[in-house]
């Protein structure tokens, strides 16, 4: 958030505070009950603060699953007021370990965007890799800086032949390897599956599909297509584009693998007819974001504040 980043977490927490007792927040919670909240969480890193979300969806909210939304974009079905839908982006085995028996408990659906390469592995997040690696020493021709998120932030701009060989580079100069990590398994999807939540695609690799060229988009959604619908039996009706970056090519694809809606990672809330079902707009939130701040980004008013601010 760059309104906030210069912010101490406890003027953070004031800044919170003040928006969710704004005499304006009532109205935007108002406005905001025609319009679908899509929640874009990553992995569950605090399990209490995570089930006071939940129990707070229950309360000020409708929480519904990909089966209304794609009534609601296929068939013009309404959906209820306030109406959310929970997401989790990447995969990360907390979902299955953590967040799965919570949502469960709460009676909630959802919907979790897989990194199709990384299925029954236990590779790293290349951006995780890469920041383990920086701390380490690791230096690549490309990326003129010793600061991890600095880091991540340069590989992320760069066409991704020049990322990968980046990433390759930094293998090699590296003190030691990035730590391993625990990915989804495939009876890990079934499981999620059989427990509520859908499972989307979120690309082969998680490249910015923006810095690749057509035949690695190509090969990005569509292997990955390939993949998930071999494990799940079924095709994936949803995506989410990585880092939130769509391009024509990419949209293309996905419409010609009728794909029902596509996900975004602009902090918004959905318009109450979105003009494309490829461009769905998410609200970022965490299994750690607070009450305050939980409450007004349902309403729109911190996604409103963050615009103002120049949030992108």
């Amino acid at each position: 958030m760059r309104e906030l980043t210069a912010a101490t977490p406890g003027r953070r927490r004031r800044i919170d505070a003040a928006l969710r007792r704004s005499p304006v927040q009532p109205y935007f919670r108002a406005r905001a009950s025609s319009r679908l909240a899509v929640l874009a969480y990553h992995g569950i890193d605090d399990t209490g603060s995570f089930a006071a979300q939940l129990e707070r969806l229950r309360r000020l909210a409708n929480p519904i699953g990909f089966e209304e939304v794609a009534a609601w974009l296929v068939l013009g079905k309404p959906l209820p007021p306030h109406s959310v839908l929970v997401t989790f982006d990447d995969g990360d085995h907390s979902v299955v370990e953590r967040g799965l028996p919570l949502m469960a408990e709460h009676r909630i659906p959802g919907l979790a965007f897989v990194i199709a390469e990384l299925v029954g592995t236990d590779r790293p997040f290349w951006w995780s890799e890469a920041q383990a690696l920086v701390k380490e020493g690791g230096a690549a021709r490309l990326v003129t800086t010793s600061s991890p998120s600095a880091a991540i932030r340069a590989l992320k701009r760069m066409p991704d032949p020049d990322r990968r060989r980046s990433l390759e580079e930094l293998r090699v100069s590296a003190r030691r390897p990035a730590p391993r990590q625990r990915q989804l398994s495939v009876e890990d999807l079934h499981r999620l599956a059989e427990g509520g939540i859908e499972i989307g695609n979120h690309s082969l690799g998680h490249p910015c599909l923006n810095q690749c060229d057509d035949a690695t988009v190509r090969t990005e959604i569509v292997e990955a297509h390939r993949l998930l619908t071999g494990w799940l039996g079924t095709p994936p009706r949803a995506f989410a584009y990585p880092n939130g970056f769509v391009i024509k090519h990419a949209e293309e694809l996905l419409d010609q693998l009728d794909y029902t809606a596509a996900f975004l990672f602009d902090h918004r809330l959905a318009p109450p007819r979105p003009k494309h079902r490829l461009r769905i707009s998410r609200l970022r939130v965490n299994s750690t974001t607070s009450r305050d701040r939980f409450d007004t980004i349902l309403s729109g008013l911190h996604p409103a504040v963050h615009r103002l601010r120049g949030g992108v």
